[in-house]
């Protein structure tokens, strides 16, 4: 167990309008005005839903977030990341957002969006 924590720091979140396939803890992108969707693979996504129920999201849109991560090639440092297409993110070829991954391991990777 690691002793070094980063949740919570620099969160900003949003309430959203949401889809039906729309759950706590995966990536999400933007789909209308005040409106987010899941992701489909190869997707850029705008943040993590918090939280999902009766058509609205909490999103969380800045700060340190954990994320599954599916694939190799998600390690500490700058890496392009884009959605899985399961709710996670993965190394991206080509597109996605390159972003600062604090830890990766395991359990996720503790990414700052």
């Amino acid at each position: 167990m690691s002793k070094i924590s980063f949740e919570g720091i620099g969160e900003v979140a949003a309430t959203f309008a949401c889809g039906d396939g729309v759950t706590a803890g995966q990536v999400v992108k933007v789909t209308g005005n005040g409106a987010v969707g899941a992701c489909s693979d190869g997707d850029r996504f705008c943040g993590m839903a918090l939280s999902a129920q009766d058509g609205y999201a909490a999103v969380q849109l800045a700060g340190l977030v954990r994320v599954s991560v599916t694939g190799e090639g998600v390690s500490a440092g700058w890496v392009k990341l884009a959605a899985d297409g399961s709710g996670g993110v993965k190394a991206a070829a080509t597109g996605g957002t390159e972003l600062l991954v604090l830890s990766a391991d395991s359990d996720g990777a503790v990414v700052r969006l």
